[in-house]
């Protein structure tokens, strides 16, 4: 039940949110997006080792989700109260994902913000 869930909301934020960056997202759709982001970039890094040529489709997949990493991210921190914006902050090398991680950790506002109502 929890797999179908994970996969579920993969699937809903590459095929219906895409490229949306308003509103908020909660813990639970940013958490479960990363988690099979994880995974898979595991497999094909594990994959692309034992067969250099799939580092092709390991490019094509990293393109292809950056949009909606970025979004999805934008999103958690509008549920925290934060700027999108403060996605830059990951142009500082290492320091700068770490902080932003830390940043999408807490709950989100319970109340509505100025992204928007909770997600529910």
């Amino acid at each position: 039940k929890v797999m179908k869930e994970i996969i579920e909301n993969f699937k809903n934020i590459v095929s219906n949110k895409y490229a949306c960056f308003d509103g908020r997202a909660g813990q639970k759709e940013f958490w479960f997006f990363f988690l099979v982001l994880a995974v898979v970039n595991v497999i094909l890094n594990i994959l692309t080792q034992i067969l250099p040529i799939l580092g092709i489709l390991a490019a094509i997949w990293s393109l292809g989700l950056l949009v909606p990493t970025l979004a999805v991210t934008a999103r958690r921190l509008h549920d925290t109260g934060k700027s999108g914006w403060l996605q830059l902050l990951c142009l500082i090398p290492i320091i700068g994902s770490i902080i932003v991680l830390v940043l999408c950790i807490p709950a989100g506002d319970a109340a509505e913000n100025q992204y928007g109502a909770p997600q529910a």
